[in-house]
């Protein structure tokens, strides 16, 4: 062995298996990345040939690691490995900090709270405290919604980096079925959302329903997550506003406390 080969091999890694290392650093790189990443894009940052990585990202994409978006042909990571992991979840530390101060606001007004963060096409539930009165709405913990048709998702939209959000939604069924005009009403609602900084909703899904949420996070957050109230309307009232301080105080200690 030359000295240049046995140096080659003393740096290079022991026991190596070149099919995983491909797959972790797709996996490595795309986490890093806000918005789908295409095959000749991931070829060149990883300084590999396009072709070497057509059946790896087949096959992640396939297991339902990465979802491709039909617009670009860009690979993103889908929630898959969350999933894996719920137990080393890496919402841990949010639903950690979240709970107790969740539990403290349905405590203060009285209604039931939930904690939301989108998942591949979908609003994902990731916790919620009941509202202590004997009639009350509860919404089921793991539970998916429409990003769209819910106060949470478009939370989360509107907090998304524009080319993200144009992404996510182009593979929105719900999204997909509006017509023109609304769409438009759609975009418009986001700005609202941006500029207002909540939404709320009354008996967008059922009669006799108020929702009304806040982001969880500020616009340099990697994460976020929308903490909505949802509650039974009761007569003579038409929405949840009353609410919006103490909600928003929530929001912001969660967020605070986990370093959002």
């Amino acid at each position: 062995m030359t000295e240049d080969n046995a140096d080659k091999d003393a740096h290079a890694p022991r026991y190596a298996v070149p099919a995983v290392e491909k797959a972790l650093d797709i996996l490595e790189y795309l986490s890093e990345q806000a918005v789908p990443v295409t095959q000749a894009q991931l070829a060149r940052a990883l300084g590999r040939q396009p072709s070497e990585l057509f059946r790896m990202l087949t096959s992640l994409e396939r297991r339902g690691y990465l979802r491709r978006d039909p617009a670009s042909g860009g690979y993103a990571l889908t929630l898959k490995l969350f999933e894996l992991s719920r137990t080393h979840s890496p919402y841990d530390e949010l639903l950690q900090t979240a709970l107790p101060l969740m539990r403290q606001l349905t405590d203060e007004i009285g209604e039931c709270c939930h904690l939301s963060v989108l998942h591949r096409d979908r609003l994902l539930v990731l916790a919620q405290s009941e509202s202590p009165k004997p009639f009350r709405l509860s919404v089921e913990v793991g539970s998916l919604h429409s990003a769209v048709g819910t106060v949470s998702g478009r939370l989360l939209l509107a907090a998304m980096p524009d080319a993200a959000r144009t992404s996510f939604l182009s593979m929105q069924a719900d999204y997909l079925r509006l017509p023109g005009t609304g769409r438009q009403a759609l975009m418009e609602r986001l700005a609202d959302i941006t500029d207002r900084g909540y939404d709320h909703s009354d008996s967008e899904k059922f009669i006799g329903w108020l929702d009304l949420g806040v982001v969880v996070g500020t616009p340099r957050s990697r994460t976020h997550a929308a903490l909505t109230l949802a509650a039974l309307k009761p007569q003579g009232q038409s929405d949840l506003l009353w609410a919006l301080p103490q909600l928003r105080r929530c929001a912001d200690e969660i967020a605070r406390q986990a370093g959002l």
